[in-house]
């Protein structure tokens, strides 16, 4: 017999599966410690006019399948209206099977504004109405659509240079049913020969109170903004990093001329570049071990590689994919400098293409010490993985070479208020394959077993790392 799309056993193929997700991992709250969230929409508790909107802005996700489509830009990211688009993302909708944007898009549908329909041009106008007019309601506002969710903690992705000033606001609110925490990401203070480098020099000496005239001074800056960060509840720094060249250690007085070169657009080398952001992610390794900070690296990603798309709109609208450079042998000597000095802090490696997977799972064995359980982790499907091939290859190779029972858990990565039941994607799926397990016996049939395992990877590890207190 057919199963229903989506229906309540989706992806539960197994008894064990079945009970597993409905009586263990179903309920359990959110903490999504990696978004891109705006944080001002949930100091203002922003409303949206229409499901175009909510949906379509800033989502690149979407942005690349409707390119994929045949639909024009002016619809993508165009002047035309939100309803326009709309319809334009539904006749894109029916050619998304066997991507993840056709279960995402139906499973927000169903559980945001309870349409369980087939979603299509033919059925675009329905929901249309239907949403708009549950968006105009509070349960649909930024807080409501959390709350909705049962979204305990989101942690935000933000500048040094930012003032916090919404974070301020929520962290003061006592009426904010959600907690929310800046992330630190230097990733502009990181590589000199980007363009505007001089310039976010000056900011970030602004913001500091700190003049940057020589690399000691820049780190000073740094350090002063993220314990600005840590005072308004930051558990998390972040850094994309696209690449990790081989990198040589450099005295205080080159570091300065590399700035320096930096600052007035002067040449400098390829190795050069290494270096300096090498020495700059050692130094705030050491400032996040002091403060219990968790480090996270994201590693892979070739940005911004249609230059006429990002010469129009500017980076984070679609045009990035996957790098294949080589990241292991850099990754493991940065990782060896900051523990070697003052220890490692707990540090999440996240990498764009998946054949480096398993390799991020062996340099996450490489720095355990036995003082947090799991202290270094392979982070979760990131990006172009987050779907059920890569998630599960993913789990496996965590649960093959490392400890799965460990593992802190999914998370959205998302600019979108309605994407979080990318994580009950996870949760099925995780429930999916532990329950395969009991059902194969390649695991007993221990309920403490199974259940525990199933609690700690859909939240108890994410709790205990950035909700320590609860």
């Amino acid at each position: 017999m057919t199963a229903p799309f989506l229906g309540p056993d989706f992806l539960l193929d197994t008894p064990t599966g079945r009970r597993l997700y409905h009586e263990v991992a179903k309920d359990l709250p959110i903490v999504d410690f990696h978004n891109h969230l705006d944080p001002a929409a949930i100091a203002e508790n922003r409303s949206w006019e229409s499901i175009g909107e909510i949906w379509l802005e800033g989502d690149h996700y979407k942005w690349r399948a409707m390119r994929w489509n045949g639909i024009s830009e002016n619809l993508v990211t165009g002047e035309a209206d939100y309803h326009l688009k709309f319809k334009a993302f539904a006749e894109t909708v029916p050619h998304c099977l066997g991507n993840p944007l056709y279960h995402w898009t139906h499973l927000e549908l169903q559980r945001y504004f309870g349409w369980d329909g087939i979603f299509c041009p033919d059925t675009a106008d329905e929901v249309w109405e239907l949403a708009n007019a549950k968006l105009t309601q509070p349960s649909h506002s930024a807080r409501g659509l959390l709350t909705r969710m049962n979204v305990q903690y989101v942690g935000t992705t933000d500048d040094p240079t930012d003032t916090l000033e919404f974070h301020s606001a929520v962290h003061a609110d006592p009426d904010c049913p959600i907690r929310m925490a800046p992330s630190f990401r230097p990733d502009k203070a990181l590589v000199p020969t980007t363009p505007g480098f001089a310039a976010y020099c000056r900011q970030l000496g602004e913001a500091s109170g700190i003049a940057i005239d020589s690399y000691e001074t820049l780190i000073a800056a740094l350090i002063n903004r993220l314990d600005f960060f840590v005072s308004l509840g930051c558990k998390a720094a972040d850094h994309g990093l696209n690449d990790l060249p081989a990198f040589e250690k450099r005295p205080p007085r080159e570091l300065d001329m590399i700035l320096r070169s930096g600052q007035n657009g002067w040449p400098m080398s390829p190795q050069d570049v290494a270096d300096f952001k090498a020495a700059v992610l050692i130094e705030l390794g050491e400032a996040y071990a002091e403060r219990g900070i968790v480090m996270q690296y994201h590693v892979g990603a070739l940005r911004n590689q249609n230059s006429r798309l990002f010469r129009a709109l500017g980076p984070d609208v679609g045009g990035d994919c996957m790098s294949d450079v080589a990241i292991g042998a850099s990754l493991n000597a940065i990782l060896d400098q900051i523990n070697s000095r003052k220890g490692l802090p707990r540090t999440i490696l996240y990498a764009l293409n998946p054949i480096h997977n398993e390799m991020l799972v062996t340099i996450a064995g490489n720095f355990q010490d036995g003082s947090d359980p799991g202290k270094i982790q392979a982070g979760p499907g990131w990006w172009f993985n987050d779907q059920l091939d890569g998630m599960e290859r993913q789990l496996n190779q965590v649960a093959q070479m490392g400890l799965l029972s460990r593992f802190i858990g999914m998370l959205t990565d998302s600019r979108s208020f309605l994407s979080f039941p990318r994580h009950e994607y996870y949760r099925r799926l995780v429930c999916r394959m532990i329950g395969q397990w009991v059902e194969d016996g390649a695991i007993p049939a221990h309920p403490e077993l199974s259940d525990g395992l199933i609690r700690r990877i859909c939240y108890d590890n994410a709790r205990d790392w950035f909700l320590p207190e609860n």
